[in-house]
């Protein structure tokens, strides 16, 4: 695609089926797919008739194509047939090097033509081989490798169609190339080797010979060839492995290939304007996963965060199933990944505290310890509890307050809490940042230094609290607001199942539904009825409703927002 588009040039799209035996079922459908996800738009193709089709080289085949031209070759002494057995065959197979091969030996090009014709009229099995000189030398010329001569007695005299009346790849692309005008072809350079016998039908046939680009082999880490068949990844596989097309794209462009300038990261456009095919380099190259990683997470860091956001909800979604701010946790992690694979490993805390060893509590370079770190939860435990306003910032201040007071560096305090509401060594934010998010449900408890709810004090549901101010405070509690508070009760304690429920929330609970007119019972029951649609309802009817449905952003169970 760079090199046709780099060069003002078409890029054509030829389904490439003639072995049957390989053929996958869909396998059509992935390359539409990868060409349109990488925006490799090609210009001709099954869909896109440039006046060159049929594109499909099964359907070519059906029309007689491939044989019209393997016939010219046998009429101009090029070709032959052969009617070899498979156990003839077998026959003339030798151990080189380790490796089993089969060198043919020209048997039937020695048939006489009645003989051919009279194994034709029978019916016997056939194939039609390329008749390869075995004197002399030929030579080819390769943008990438330069000239290469080899000696024809290499050469043997491969198949060009097949027992099943199927050309092979090597004529089918030879005939195809010519007559669809292909100038460049670019290919693997595993087909170096064959690319002697292609110019030896290109020359039987008086055919222009193309311009070869035999781009270097991709391996993977152990040097080993890249292939599908080996369970390497394809596009789509590392699409749901969490890297990003443009990353990908970027990174394979890079493959064998340097810019002039090092320049490092490119978009397609650019990457078509950059791209000269004379800096590719001969040696293989090899599929660095760590490399494409890292690269994949500069894109992520790049990317415009309410796009991050979208590509990253679906994930946060599976890992975080209670009402959290989801697009704040984005932007913790989206710095700190590599992968959108590696979401929910950097956010499962979020959704339930991991078991973990109080040794977490060591850390050398923050000088912490167990016992300084149960000391120092101890001490801030009532400052979190007297914080109203529970937004990083003010946690921060908070906290800072009694770092200064204390007389000791922020580590040593923000490492215990930290380890306290996540559990984990490492965490995408902060120890104040995290507690915003989760706001005051769970602290570790300093106690046991392990996870429990925060809010760990006789009374600690929101509507339990804001009932106890009004009637301290002698404030009338209508008939709407014992509805409002009774159902935020509900909606904190679980219907009365969370494990922080108290005797007190559902004592308060039932007296709010005695002045509200409502059985707590039916109205829990209706609350998981009501479904997620806010549009028309009533304040006290959005309480109604699952609290895990609530935008976190739009409806706080805050004291304050009540």
């Amino acid at each position: 695609y760079l090199i046709a588009k780099h060069e003002g040039g078409d890029f054509i799209l030829r389904i490439e089926d003639t072995d049957q035996e390989r053929h996958v079922e869909g396998a059509e459908g992935i390359i539409y797919r990868t060409l349109e996800k990488t925006g490799l738009i090609h210009d001709e193709g099954p869909d896109k008739d440039g006046g060159y089709g049929p594109y499909v080289q099964s359907e070519r085949q059906k029309a007689g194509i491939y044989m019209e031209y393997a016939k010219k070759l046998v009429e101009k002494g090029e070709a032959y047939y052969c009617f070899c057995t498979q156990e003839r065959l077998n026959s003339l197979k030798k151990t080189v090097n380790g490796e089993e091969i089969m060198v043919y030996d020209k048997h039937c090009l020695h048939l006489t033509k009645e003989e051919v014709e009279a194994n034709l009229k029978a019916g016997k099995p056939f194939v039609i081989r390329q008749n390869n000189p075995k004197e002399g030398t030929t030579t080819f010329h390769d943008e990438i490798y330069g000239d290469i001569t080899v000696d024809n007695a290499e050469l043997d005299d491969m198949v060009l169609i097949k027992s099943d009346g199927y050309p092979t790849y090597n004529f089918a692309n030879v005939v195809d190339d010519h007559l669809m005008k292909i100038t460049h072809v670019v290919r693997g350079n595993e087909y170096l080797s064959s690319s002697p016998k292609y110019n030896r039908l290109y020359d039987a046939f008086g055919w222009k010979v193309p311009v070869y680009v035999h781009c270097p082999t991709i391996t993977n880490e152990e040097h080993k060839k890249l292939s599908k068949r080996s369970g390497h990844s394809s596009f789509e596989d590392l699409l749901e492995q969490g890297f990003l097309t443009e990353a990908i794209v970027n990174f394979v462009a890079l493959l064998g290939w340097s810019p002039t300038d090092n320049q490092e990261f490119f978009t397609l456009e650019e990457l078509v304007k950059a791209f000269d095919y004379h800096n590719m380099s001969k040696s293989p190259a090899v599929f660095d996963m760590t490399k494409l990683r890292w690269m994949n997470g500069e894109y992520i860091k790049k990317m415009d965060d309410g796009k991050f956001f979208e590509l990253a909800k679906p994930y946060l979604e599976t890992a975080i199933k209670k009402p959290l701010d989801l697009k704040k946790i984005a932007g913790m992690v989206k710095t700190r990944i590599e992968t959108l694979c590696d979401i929910a490993d950097q956010v499962d805390f979020f959704e339930e505290m991991p078991e973990y060893s109080a040794d977490m509590y060591i850390h050398k370079k923050m000088k912490t310890t167990k016992e300084n770190s149960l000391e120092t939860l101890k001490e801030v435990l009532p400052i979190l509890e007297a914080q109203d306003d529970f937004s990083n910032d003010a946690l921060f201040e908070a906290l800072s307050k009694y770092v200064a007071d204390k007389g000791v560096k922020t580590g040593f305090v923000m490492w215990p809490i930290r380890t306290a509401v996540s559990g984990k060594q490492m965490t995408p934010a902060g120890a104040t940042e995290i507690m915003e998010i989760i706001d005051h449900h769970r602290i570790g408890s300093v106690e046991t230094v392990s996870p429990v709810y925060f809010r760990n004090q006789p009374v600690g549901c929101t509507g339990t609290i804001v009932a106890q101010m009004y009637r301290e405070q002698g404030i009338e509690i209508t008939k709407e607001m014992a509805g409002l508070m009774c159902s935020a009760i509900l909606s904190d304690t679980l219907m009365f199942r969370s494990p922080t429920c108290t005797p007190v929330d559902e004592q308060i609970a039932r007296e709010l539904a005695q002045i509200a007119g409502i059985d707590v019972e039916e109205h829990a029951k209706a609350m998981f009825r009501a479904g997620s649609d806010l549009s028309g309802k009533t304040p006290n009817e959005i309480f109604y409703m699952d609290y895990k449905k609530f935008n976190a952003d739009t409806i706080n169970f805050g004291v304050g927002q009540i």
